[in-house]
């Protein structure tokens, strides 16, 4: 009797939508920047070229919010998808915690795109992972998707993609 009350109550839970809800994160780094010895360097060729894959990359994902730093590098990047998606793209504060816990609670069950750097992609992946699993990428490496899918932080799944 106890178990087919269980069942019972595990069906009623599942067909009344209270299963937890999955917010997705989708983390990339900014693409190829010109070496001009500056701290805020726009795009190269090729990391223009890599914004509009970006773009093609992601052109049949619901995106509902993306979210960028402020240099010109990451706005560069993350322009072309925003413009597809008819979205702006916000700031945020990168390696702070409370940040993604802001942007988290937006956006429940909605998936974010947020556009940083060689540290600040592995540093969110992590956080919202509550581990560290990813080290900082190499100066040179650009073409990195994380996909992050996350229950609440530390109870979460990662597919690693490159583009």
């Amino acid at each position: 009797m106890k178990r087919a009350l269980v069942v019972l109550l595990l069906l009623v839970v599942t067909e009344t939508g209270l299963r937890a809800q999955v917010t997705t994160f989708i983390l990339v780094r900014h693409g190829e920047k010109v070496a001009d010895g500056s701290k805020d360097p726009e795009l190269s060729e090729p990391g223009k070229t890599r914004a509009l894959a970006l773009s093609h990359l992601l052109k049949e994902q619901k995106i509902d919010a993306i979210y960028s730093t402020s240099y010109k590098r990451t706005q560069a990047t993350i322009a072309p998808l925003a413009m597809s998606k008819a979205l702006t793209v916000l700031p945020y504060d990168a390696m702070k915690g409370e940040a993604i816990d802001q942007i988290a609670a937006k956006y429940p069950g909605g998936t974010i795109v947020i556009c940083g750097h060689s540290n600040t992609t592995p540093w969110t992946a992590n956080y919202l992972l509550g581990k560290e699993q990813f080290k900082d990428f190499d100066d040179g490496d650009y073409d990195n998707v994380l996909i992050i899918d996350v229950i609440e932080k530390g109870k979460a799944k990662v597919t690693w993609l490159t583009y």
